[in-house]
């Protein structure tokens, strides 16, 4: 049986080859993974279609596929035990193949329990995997797991086998350039459709920060800890129901706009392959302790490569918080195709700010930029969006009163 690569979803067209799982020759069960792909947005896992016995990979570690390809060639069982009597003539050189009686309930499965995350790891410190013991629930192998086995190994004096098992062979990175494929790749591809696609209009603002940063240093008094973030998505929402023009979806061939009801608000999250872009579900409809657990768990999840499509999906509307890291003066966002807007921010400085009785005092100015398609919205109206947005942060009592 040919098993090949399918739409995992949203419409993805290819994905690049990471790793085996098994190998030739391996018994798998239904549903036991074969090998990891990378896409654009997420690491997922090939499950087998059916119990068998591997006989062949027909693509490589590295490769970047189209999806239809042919990933591997599955022996089915039937036609796997059919093959080894021809060559060996007794029914014990059939056991020595698969050990186990393949109908028995309670054969061990050969599965190895880990995440792509986890097995990335052991690829990476030069880890055979298989060797690990799993301390997991049904004996999944944790992180956890692969360091403390590392510790073992350097405390007995073969860590540097290890090291030497990974040091890199003389590749075209010793010639200064890295690859460009996978994830990178595909987030070129979307860049440049939507730049294509979209024609970008970015208007800046100043935000006054200085009372909802006063808020969250009361609510941390009360054993509250809750990020400024999730009072920018939950105002967010508010500005979106009031300006829904920017939670919309421009279809072409009906010459229509789409206005959407749910607010499912991306957080862009840097990583080191890429951005990824988690979203909050509902936004409308949650509380902004809920937002910021949510935030919390999602971002958690990006980190540790552990996202599922549900996670990456829906989304109709994108911050970027580039504050944290710098960035003083703003930026043209690029706009999540198909997607109306895109909202950044930037970071917060204390700056000498003039009252209306020509007093001067000390505030904390958030820099902000919003790009949008022009072809659905105007700057008049994007300016008035990030007033009202401007006016819920500056005064906490006003976004709360808003609350339902």
């Amino acid at each position: 049986m040919e098993v090949k690569l399918h739409d995992i979803g949203e419409g993805m067209t290819e994905a690049e080859i990471t790793c085996f799982l098994v190998k030739p020759g391996d018994f798998v069960q239904a549903d036991d993974p074969l090998l990891e792909v990378q896409t654009d947005k997420m690491t997922a896992e090939i499950p087998s279609p059916m119990a068998g016995i591997i006989q062949e990979f027909k693509v490589k570690p590295g490769q970047t596929v189209p999806v239809g390809t042919t990933l591997v060639l599955l022996n089915n069982i039937d036609g796997a035990v059919d093959r080894i009597s021809q060559k060996k003539s007794s029914k014990t050189a059939i056991i020595e193949k698969v050990p186990h009686d393949i109908n028995d309930k309670n054969t061990p499965s050969k599965r190895i329990l880990a995440s792509p995350y986890t097995r990335k790891i052991a690829r990476e410190k030069g880890i055979n995997i298989e060797e690990v013991e799993g301390t997991g629930p049904s004996g999944r192998i944790t992180d956890e797991d692969i360091f403390k086995l590392i510790s073992v190994l350097q405390d007995t004096a073969i860590a540097p086998e290890i090291n030497s098992a990974v040091t890199p062979t003389k590749t075209s990175y010793e010639k200064n350039t890295i690859p460009f494929r996978g994830r990178r790749k595909q987030i070129a591809k979307k860049m440049v459709r939507s730049m294509y696609t979209i024609p970008h209009c970015t208007h800046f603002e100043e935000v006054d920060v200085t009372s909802i940063l006063q808020f969250c240093s009361e609510l941390k008094k009360h054993n509250q800890n809750i990020s400024m973030t999730a009072f920018f998505l939950k105002a967010l929402s508010i500005c979106l129901k009031e300006y829904p023009i920017f939670n919309a979806v421009l279809d072409e061939e009906n010459e229509e706009i789409q206005l959407l009801d749910e607010h499912h608000i991306g957080i862009a999250v840097d990583m080191e392959e890429g951005l990824m872009v988690p979203v909050v579900k509902n936004v409308e409809k949650k509380s902004i302790r809920a937002i910021h657990s949510e935030m919390k768990q999602l971002t958690e999840k990006t980190l540790e490569n552990k996202l599922a499509l549900k996670d990456i999906s829906d989304g109709t509307f994108t911050i970027s918080n580039v504050g944290p890291l710098g960035g003083s003066f703003g930026a043209t966002p690029i706009i999540q195709h198909p997607e109306v807007a895109l909202v950044s921010f930037h970071k917060t400085k204390k700056m000498p700010v003039v009252t209306e009785d020509d007093q001067i005092i000390i505030r904390s100015i958030m820099n902000l930029s919003m790009s949008f398609d022009h072809r659905v919205a105007d700057g008049a109206t994007a300016v008035r969006f990030t007033n009202r947005f401007a006016a819920l942060i500056q005064d906490p009592k006003m976004l709360l009163l808003e609350m339902v």
